[in-house]
C-alpha cells in the first residue's frame, strides 16, 4: 500500500470498527472510524471521516489515499461502496485521481466552518436568530438553511442528504408529534455526531450525548413570567391560553400555564380557537393570526383591554409593540449569537436563553 498501511485488528460487523492506518507521508496515525450499528451509509462514512480529517489538518494536500480494493480489503467493505464514497468526495473537491497512481488529497485546511441552519418554519422571529446568528459568525463560515416544516419524515429527509458534508449541524428540533413519534425524531439526531450538533430554541434530554443547546424552558418560563406579572394578573378571575391544535408548538406551554393556575387558585380554561371574549378574563394566545382575531373581538366588545380583559401574546414583533400588546418571549438575538460563540468558541455547553414579559396596556 503506497499512502497507507494497516495495523489495527479488524472487528466482526458487531461490534465498532476502530483501525489505525498508517501514512509514511506524515509519519504518523491516520484513524479510520465504522461503526455498524450506525444507520449512516457505509460510504457516507468514508466521506465523513476523510473530510472530516482534511478539514481538521489531520490529512494534508497531497497525502495519497488508499486505493479502492486496498479500503475495502482492510475494512471488509464492498468495492461499490468505497467507489461510491471517493467519487463523492472528488465532487465536493476534497481528492483528485491521478490515473495509474490512485487517489490524493487535493483539499487543504478550510478556516471556515460549513454549517447546516435548519428551522422548523420561517417567521420574524426565526429571521431575528438567523440574522443574529450571520451576523455573529461574520467570515467565520458559510451557513445554508433548510426548513424541516415540523414533519420528521422531512427532517429525515434533509439530514439523509446532508449528513457528512457540514462541521456543524444547528437544528430546531419542533416538529408535529401528532402524526410523527418522537422517538423517530431523536434516532435521526443521535446520528449526528454530539460534537458537530447544535439544538436550538429546544433542549432535548433524551440525547444523553454531550451536546451543545441555546434553550429556552417552556412550562418554567411561562410559570416565571405569569408569576412576576401578579400584580397585573390578580385583577382578572380567569385566564384563558389559546393554544391551537394544529402546530408545532411546545405542550411544555400547557403544563407551565396549567402549574401557574393551579398553584395561585385561578379558573383556567385551554382553547384551541378563540372564544367569545368574556369579562375579568385574561387571553394568552400563541399564533400569530389568533392574536388579530382575539384583538378584534375585544374591539369589538363592551370590555376595555387592560382593565377588563387581559391580552397576552408569545414573542415579540415590532408590530406588537406598535399595538401595546403585552408578551411573554425569549431573547431571540441572543439566541442566535449564543449559539455561534458556541461554535466559534468550539464549546459543547446547554444554555438556557433568557425569558421574560414586557408589559404593555394589553394587561
Amino acid at each position: 500500500m503506497n499512502g497507507y498501511s494497516g495495523v489495527g485488528t479488524k472487528l466482526d460487523n458487531k461490534d465498532f470498527v476502530f483501525q489505525h492506518v498508517y501514512v509514511p507521508e506524515r509519519d504518523g496515525l491516520f484513524h479510520m472510524q465504522f461503526d455498524p450499528r450506525d444507520q449512516m451509509p457505509k460510504y457516507r462514512q468514508i466521506v465523513h471521516s476523510i473530510k472530516t480529517d482534511i478539514e481538521i489538518g489531520v490529512l494534508a494536500k497531497g497525502v495519497q489515499l488508499p486505493s479502492i480494493s486496498e479500503l475495502s480489503a482492510e475494512y471488509q467493505l464492498a468495492r461499490d461502496t468505497v467507489e461510491k464514497a471517493y467519487r463523492e468526495l472528488r465532487n465536493l473537491g476534497y481528492i483528485s485521481a491521478v490515473q495509474g497512481k490512485g487517489y490524493y488529497v487535493q483539499a487543504v485546511k478550510d478556516s471556515k466552518e460549513r454549517i447546516l441552519l435548519v428551522f422548523n418554519k420561517l417567521s420574524s422571529y426565526k429571521k431575528i436568530i438567523y440574522y443574529s446568528f450571520l451576523k455573529t459568525l461574520g467570515e467565520s463560515a458559510t451557513v445554508d438553511l433548510e426548513i424541516h416544516h415540523g414533519s420528521v419524515l422531512k427532517f429525515r429527509e434533509i439530514m439523509e442528504k446532508n449528513l457528512g458534508k457540514y462541521n456543524r449541524y444547528v437544528i430546531m428540533p419542533h416538529f408535529n408529534t401528532d402524526s410523527d413519534s418522537e422517538e423517530d425524531y431523536t434516532n435521526i439526531l443521535k446520528r449526528i455526531p454530539a460534537s458537530e450538533l447544535v439544538l436550538l430554541d429546544r433542549d432535548m434530554p433524551a440525547l444523553q450525548q454531550e451536546i451543545s443547546s441555546v434553550h429556552q424552558s417552556f412550562d418554567k418560563d411561562i410559570f416565571g413570567a405569569l408569576e412576576e406579572a401578579n400584580d397585573l394578573i390578580q385583577k382578572y378571575d380567569n385566564l384563558v391560553l389559546i393554544f391551537p391544535e394544529i402546530g408545532n408548538y411546545p405542550k411544555e406551554i400547557i403544563r407551565g400555564f396549567r402549574n401557574y393556575c393551579i398553584n395561585y387558585k385561578k379558573e383556567f380554561a385551554i382553547k384551541n380557537r378563540v372564544p367569545e371574549i368574556e369579562p375579568r378574563t385574561a387571553y394568552i394566545v400563541v399564533e400569530e393570526g389568533e392574536l388579530a382575531e382575539l384583538v378584534k373581538k375585544a374591539r369589538l366588545s363592551s370590555y376595555k383591554i387592560g382593565e377588563e380583559v387581559g391580552i397576552i401574546s408569545f414573542n415579540e414583533t415590532t408590530l406588537k409593540e406598535l399595538l401595546e400588546i403585552t408578551v411573554i418571549t425569549t431573547d431571540f438575538e441572543k439566541m442566535g449569537r449564543t449559539a455561534a460563540t458556541l461554535i466559534m468558541n468550539k464549546q459543547q455547553l446547554r444554555v438556557k436563553n433568557p425569558f421574560f414579559m414586557i408589559r404593555r396596556g394589553s394587561l
